[in-house]
């Protein structure tokens, strides 16, 4: 049996199982889509987009679908630590209801400090019972970095004064996977910059589990919807890459599948912001733009209902994805010059020299097959 072939029989096992559970929410997933205007059509398009999202052969829209109407099976917890709640904005705060948040309200979420209306002794209570109610079957995500210094004190939460640093580390042991939602939940993120005096680390340096890192300041709402997706569908993580980020969001550069991608290869760069390069849409290193060493899918997947992008807007990517980003990627409106990075260097000085530097790092191999391509036909 082949890979897609064993991959898809534990899906539909997975959803089967599913199906034997009593529904947690009140409204069926069809109900609220009928209400707001969705057709089921929209709905199979939209399972066919997060099938090519996650990678997976056309087949498996099927079971997409099936997987998004049973997600209010699979209970959610989502916690907040140190933190300014981007991610869930990125992923909530839409102008219109479109199919990723509704997936999101129809999910089980038992616990989203920012969504619930609970506080104080109330929200404690609503944690401690989820845990306990669902545990080592609910999918743990968490926002934010933990703070390790002094015995994380220098956060604590809730009427009980926990620290983020204890309350973590009890929820992963009840859960079944664990996502590290955005930059600071998965590498620390700013509160993890020099000097770090509050000793803040991403949540894989804290617990002793597997942890799937959503690489972004803030990641997109499809790697968030898709990797939620994924759990449902199949109850286990993805394929990851070496910093525990999902193969198929994190698998290209974003500069391989950058829009100005072109402009890079013929060697016309912004100089500088407000140039006539710039309103011509040139490649935006010579400004800062970190692309040719960030991995993620911003240029294909964008936000705000696939709107935009940091690049498509006009300023280069500032490498959000990566581990140590704010200290290793700054200055963002400068290129990196010889700084070493990965093993990368970034000399940029002149057209040619960026081009030459860039083919010897990897970042322009493209251009030169080009170019070897056309003295072959000589």
């Amino acid at each position: 049996m082949d890979t897609h072939s064993a991959l898809f029989e534990q899906g539909r096992k997975r959803l089967e199982a599913l199906r034997q559970l009593p529904p947690r929410q009140e409204t069926s997933l069809q109900e609220r889509m009928l209400k707001l205007g969705i057709t089921r059509r929209d709905f199979m398009k939209w399972s066919a987009s997060v099938t090519a999202l996650l990678a997976l052969p056309l087949p498996f829209t099927n079971l997409v679908a099936e997987a998004a109407e049973l997600a209010d099976r699979v209970p959610l917890i989502w916690l907040h630590l140190a933190e300014c709640t981007g991610c869930s904005e990125s992923l909530v705060r839409t102008d219109t209801p479109n199919l990723d948040t509704l997936i999101f309200d129809h999910i089980s979420l038992e616990y989203h400090e920012t969504l619930m209306a609970a506080a104080g002794w109330q929200a404690e209570e609503n944690l401690e019972h989820a845990l306990e109610a669902y545990k080592g079957n609910y999918l743990l995500a968490v926002e934010g970095a933990v703070p390790t210094a002094n015995n994380g004190t220098f956060l604590t939460v809730g009427c009980k004064g926990h620290t983020g640093m204890q309350i973590i580390k009890e929820a992963a042991e009840g859960a079944a996977a664990i996502v590290s939602v955005g930059t600071c939940a998965s590498f620390g993120g700013v509160q993890a910059a020099a000097p770090n005096p509050t000793g803040a680390k991403g949540v894989y340096e804290v617990v002793d589990k597997a942890v799937v890192n959503l690489g972004g300041c803030p990641p997109s709402e499809k790697n968030i919807v898709g990797t939620l997706m994924y759990f449902v569908m199949f109850g286990r993580l993805p394929a990851l890459d070496m910093f525990n980020r999902p193969k198929w969001a994190y698998g290209a550069r974003v500069h391989d599948n950058c829009e100005r991608r072109g402009r890079f290869d013929a060697g016309e760069f912004v100089e500088k912001f407000g140039d006539e390069g710039a309103k011509e849409g040139y490649c935006l290193y010579k400004v800062g733009c970190k692309g040719p060493y960030t991995y993620n899918n911003c240029p294909t997947e964008r936000f705000n209902h696939h709107v935009s992008w940091p690049v498509l807007a006009g300023h280069g990517c500032m490498g959000c994805s990566e581990p140590n980003f704010w200290d290793d990627m700054a200055d963002f409106e400068k290129p990196l010059g010889r700084q070493l990075l990965h093993g990368l260097d970034a000399t940029a000085d002149t057209i040619g020299g960026v081009i030459l530097a860039a083919t010897v790092v990897g970042i322009g191999a493209h251009a030169v097959a080009s170019v070897f391509a056309g003295s072959k036909e000589d």
